[in-house]
């Protein structure tokens, strides 16, 4: 069974040229950092695809590798973080299949324990 990240960003207008670069920005830099080449990173799918309101949508299957899924969550919610200040002014929803995951300020998009390394120790040892 997959779990995958989906994340949206819903307006009644279009991404300006600024913000497009801004988006692709984010998307490279995060890309070039992003923990695991083997694992699936951000994918955008064509903006409006099924949601003529939609200005970014896109979804990322999460690893099946207990060691790894903290450093990849950590990841992708930092990204998710990062592109939602490109795009502030939308509706955003980031969901871990249909669980939504709340914004915080400062901190933007983040999980309980997502900082633990107790946690990440214990994941580590299921390997």
């Amino acid at each position: 069974m997959s779990v995958s990240l989906y994340y949206s960003a819903r307006r009644d207008t279009p991404l300006s040229p600024a913000e497009n670069d801004a988006v692709q920005q984010v998307v490279t830099a995060r890309g070039a950092t992003y923990p695991y080449d083997d694992e699936e990173g951000l994918y955008l799918y064509e903006p409006g695809e099924d949601d003529p309101d939609e200005v970014l949508s896109g979804s990322t299957k999460f690893t099946n590798d207990p060691a790894r899924y903290l450093p990849q969550t950590r990841h992708l919610l930092g990204s998710m973080t990062e592109l939602r200040r490109a795009v502030p002014d939308a509706e955003w929803r980031v969901a871990i299949d249909d669980s939504e995951i709340e914004w915080e300020e400062p901190v933007g998009y983040t999980l309980p324990g997502l900082d633990d390394p107790d946690l990440q120790a214990e994941l580590e040892a299921l390997r």
